[in-house]
């Protein structure tokens, strides 16, 4: 019988099993409520792309090229992709907390959806259930997928990009892996090279697996590079062609260049570290790199509980179709999900750069699709009695990830303290269900047999993610996530927004609600429980001037980063709140209301404010963004007439310290030829001093022109 449309959405096929696609449902309900629920807690997110939404509202120039602030000094220190949902989601719906984080949040949501429809088409589905529920309970998922950096995005179109390539492995066409293309370009320009990472699992897939003859598969795949190199480039290439003086400077580039981001920043010195020659020096929150990072104190509760397993049913799933014909389509999905896994894991704990826990959740597509697909097909050999060792490989695998689980939850005791024994058990219960199952072979216990397998699958779910639902339902039980690096678990004072700055977006939506200098917004979070780590102003060696870093001590000992408020002190805010009045009081008509060495304080002034202000050094404080000559010409303009020396995390100037004689050069300049605005004449006392850190920092303000 056939069913109205809007039936077969609901309930699926009739020649679908009638669970199907209500489990679907339920499972895409889950992902949104835990991404979604209690958004508005999340305030400002990351207040460095939060000022950059809104500058991108009041400019559409400014939301092309994706820059910080509305007058198109400076981009942010990534391509814009994520950035437009964002935008358009504001300029629809009004800027604020729920508007610029709900299409964030969607596209995690999306992403379990796409997971389920792909992995379903090549292993039916139960695999497909099991791999949604997986990403869904990914603990560091459901906290990036609550903040407004652009990893959802960029796991979006990665994960859209394996459909259309295993679209592509099984019907023989050309158009899906073009479409496959044209997703990783989209996740190119939305995290440049990270967004590479999976691609060689699927050309090796294709390559290996598609039903064309060879010569009609290297075809493809040299029109589908084609394709790639457009839908990467198109972007880059537009803003190579507008000469630099009518466009914005590249952040965090150091040569004003697109090309030089793609390569550097955003590129090898991702994986490098600093090093490389185009390397970078980034604050490392991931531990140190190494064969275990993926298991240490830090990264171990946020992605790693079923890598144990997705390894385990990865080779014996590659074993069980090793003799089956090239074009197997379950083979192509183990390739693709299974190589996404491990080119990611090897990427994440070797790369010497800059490392955030939420990078890795990148990695959990790789590990839910490997988990789900694998996992069903040692089911069903482990019914079939087929081969003679498949019996034993599922218990093993449900063993090692349910005592890895353990030592995970045991790491912090005092959160769930009893759920490692509900884990035990039902690994427990889990494998004697389904010996008992293989047990049952009399002819008329086939009902029972199935009962026994559908309790024993159910319990091995129950084991292997009542750890990380318990660690992804944590963002939104208890404050929402905000900062530069949002993890799941327990709260422990985390790292506080961008830092204290004149106020920001508040929790409801509207501006103004963050406390000022540098105090932490409540609710934020990271690993572990500890007392240690992330007091204010304090870098790491490699850290990028500015930007915090994490003492040794804290990391690797598991005592988390429960910092003691913000990122730093008075210079990561900006200035407070009487010397911003001031400033707009006494605009006088300039395009930026003031310049600073730092975005994420001109971020704070822009969040409050609304009004653009510059941002020297960019991201890092160290990018080459202002010379002397072009700050001359825009006091002569009358476009900036003030600027804010001093403070700043890492105690530097203009460029935080790290941009050199330029920098240098320019704090001479302004202290020599421009007028210092005295603290009495905007109200305050002092110079702005940060009381969680016990920390002093002087900005003095200088008026230009």
């Amino acid at each position: 019988m056939n069913r109205p449309w809007y039936l077969r959405v609901v309930l699926g096929h009739p020649n679908e099993p009638r669970w199907a696609r209500p489990s679907m449902w339920a499972v895409l309900a889950l992902a949104t409520v835990l991404y979604c629920w209690n958004l508005s807690s999340s305030g400002e997110a990351n207040s460095y792309y939060s000022a950059a939404v809104l500058s991108g509202t009041k400019s559409w120039s400014a939301m092309f090229y994706g820059s910080l602030d509305a007058g198109n000094f400076i981009t942010v220190d990534k391509p814009p992709v994520a950035l437009w949902l964002m935008v358009v989601s504001c300029r629809v719906f009004g800027f604020g907390t729920l508007p610029m984080l709900l299409p964030i949040a969607l596209s995690g949501v999306a992403s379990v959806g796409v997971l389920y429809s792909a992995v379903r088409r090549s292993f039916g589905h139960r695999a497909a259930l099991a791999a949604a529920l997986v990403l869904a309970l990914t603990p560091i998922s459901a906290a990036i997928n609550r903040d407004n950096n652009p990893d959802p995005v960029l796991v979006l179109f990665m994960v859209i990009s394996a459909w259309f390539c295993l679209e592509a492995i099984r019907s023989g066409r050309l158009m899906p892996l073009v479409w496959s293309a044209v997703a990783t370009g989209f996740a190119f320009n939305t995290k440049m090279l990270q967004g590479y990472v999976a691609l060689p699992a699927l050309v090796l897939a294709y390559a290996l697996c598609a039903r064309p003859s060879v010569g009609r598969r290297v075809r493809n795949l040299l029109v589908a590079g084609a394709a790639l190199v457009v839908s990467s480039g198109w972007w880059m290439g537009i803003v190579a062609l507008v000469p630099t003086a009518d466009r914005p400077y590249i952040g965090s580039s150091s040569d004003n260049t697109v090309w030089d981001l793609v390569i550097g920043y955003n590129g090898l010195g991702r994986v490098l570290g600093a090093d490389s020659p185009t390397g970078m020096g980034g604050a490392n929150f991931g531990g140190e790199p190494g064969l275990l990072r993926m298991a240490n104190s830090i990264l171990g509760t946020q992605i790693s509980w079923l890598i144990p397993f997705a390894l385990v049913v990865l080779a014996a799933g590659l074993v069980l179709r090793g003799r089956r014909p090239l074009t197997d389509t379950p083979r192509a999905g183990l390739l693709v999900w299974g190589g996404w896994m491990v080119i990611h894991l090897v990427v994440f704990s070797f790369g010497s750069g800059g490392f955030h826990p939420y990078y890795t959740t990148a990695l959990g597509p790789g590990i839910a699709g490997t988990a789900g697909a694998g996992g069903a097909m040692l089911l069903r050999a482990f019914r079939a009695r087929r081969p003679k060792w498949a019996p034993a490989v599922l218990p093993l695998a449900i063993g090692a990830s349910a005592v890895w689980a353990v030592v995970l939850l045991r790491r912090n005791s005092s959160f769930h303290g009893g759920l490692w024994l509900l884990v035990l058990v039902g690994a427990v219960g889990a494998v004697a269900a389904l010996f008992a199952a293989r047990a049952q072979k009399a002819a008329g216990a086939s009902r029972l047999r199935g009962r026994l397998y559908g309790a024993g699958a159910g319990a091995a779910l129950i084991a292997l993610l009542a750890g990380p639902a318990a660690y992804a339902a944590a963002p939104m039980s208890d404050g929402g996530v905000q900062g530069v690096n949002p993890t799941a678990g327990p709260s422990s004072g985390g790292m506080g927004g961008m830092g204290g700055g004149p106020g920001g977006m508040g929790g409801g939506g509207g501006r103004g609600g963050f406390p000022g200098g540098g105090a932490a917004p409540e609710g934020m979070r990271a690993p572990g429980d500890g007392e240690g780590g992330f007091p204010g102003g304090t870098r790491s060696e490699g850290t990028p001037t500015g930007e915090s870093g994490a003492p040794t001590g804290g990391m690797a000992g598991g005592s988390g980063m429960a910092g003691r408020g913000g990122m730093g002190g008075g210079g990561m805010g900006g200035a407070d709140s009487k010397m911003i009045s001031y400033l707009e009081q006494h605009q006088d008509g300039a395009t930026w209301l003031v310049a600073t060495s730092r975005a994420t304080s001109a971020a704070q002034i822009i969040l409050q404010t609304g009004k653009p202000a510059i941002a020297t050094g960019g991201f890092s404080g160290s990018d080459p963004a202002m010379t002397l000559d072009r700050f001359k010409l825009l006091v002569q303009q009358g476009k900036l007439h003030y600027i804010l020396l001093g403070g700043g995390m890492g105690g530097g100037g203009m460029g935080g310290g790290g941009g050199g004689r330029s920098s240098s050069g320019l704090e001479s300049y302004v202290t020599s030829s421009c007028t210092l605005v005295s603290a009495s004449e905007y109200g305050s006392t002092a110079s702005t001093t940060t009381t969680t850190t016990q920390q002093s920092s002087s900005e003095q303000l200088y008026r230009c022109g």
